[in-house]
C-alpha cells in the first residue's frame, strides 16, 4: 500500500473521489499507515502470541480489520447480509476471541495482503460513490438509524482502537 507522505497529515479530498468521500478515504489511509508502523518486521510467531489464553493475538486482529471492512463493504455498498459461506469465511476475524484463536500460522505478508485486498475492493467502489451516498440512512441493529459515513468511521476507528492492543502486545512481546 502506498500512501503520499506529504499529504498523510491532511484530512483533505483526494483524486478521484468526491470531496467528501476523499477526506473520509485520508482518515483511512492515516488509520491504516500508522497500524502498518505497528507491525512491521513481526515473525509469524509474534503475530501469532498471546498474552494469556483469554487475549487475541496481532495476527487475528489484523485479520479482524480486514473482516470489519468487509461486512461494512457488503452492508454499506452491496447492500446486503452476508451469506451464509460468507459469515462462515470471516467469523474467526470478526468474532475473536475464542474463534479467532484458529487465525495463526501465517506470516506479515499473508495479512498486509489480506488487508490489502479488501482495502483495494473498498477504494475501488468508494471511486463511484457520492457524497450523498455518506449521508444515505440505515437500520443497524434493532432500530438503531446510522448512516453510511458513520459505517465507514467505525471501520477505521475500530482499527485505532485495535491497533491500541497491537501496541501493548508488542511491548509484551517475550524478548
Amino acid at each position: 500500500m502506498e500512501f503520499d507522505l506529504q499529504r498523510l497529515y491532511h484530512i483533505a479530498e483526494l483524486p478521484g473521489f468526491t470531496p467528501e468521500v476523499g477526506r473520509l478515504v485520508s482518515m483511512m489511509n492515516y488509520a491504516r499507515w500508522t497500524t502498518l508502523g505497528a507491525v512491521k518486521d513481526l515473525t509469524v510467531e509474534e503475530l501469532d502470541y498471546r498474552l494469556d489464553e483469554d487475549a487475541n493475538s496481532i495476527g487475528a486482529l489484523l485479520s479482524h480489520f480486514a473482516g470489519v471492512e468487509t461486512w461494512y463493504y457488503i452492508q454499506s455498498i452491496e447492500r446486503r447480509e452476508m451469506t451464509e459461506q460468507e459469515q462462515e469465511e470471516w467469523k474467526p476475524a470478526m468474532e475473536l476471541g475464542e474463534a479467532g484463536k484458529l487465525i495463526r500460522g501465517h506470516d506479515l505478508s499473508y495479512y498486509l495482503e489480506l488487508l490489502e485486498r479488501v482495502r483495494g475492493r473498498t477504494l475501488t467502489a468508494f471511486a463511484n460513490l457520492t457524497d450523498e451516498w455518506l449521508t444515505e440512512e440505515q437500520v443497524l441493529g434493532e432500530n438503531r438509524s446510522c448512516n453510511n459515513y458513520w459505517k465507514w468511521f467505525h471501520v477505521f476507528e475500530d482499527e485505532v482502537n485495535h491497533r491500541g492492543q497491537i501496541r501493548l502486545i508488542r511491548k509484551r512481546l517475550p524478548k
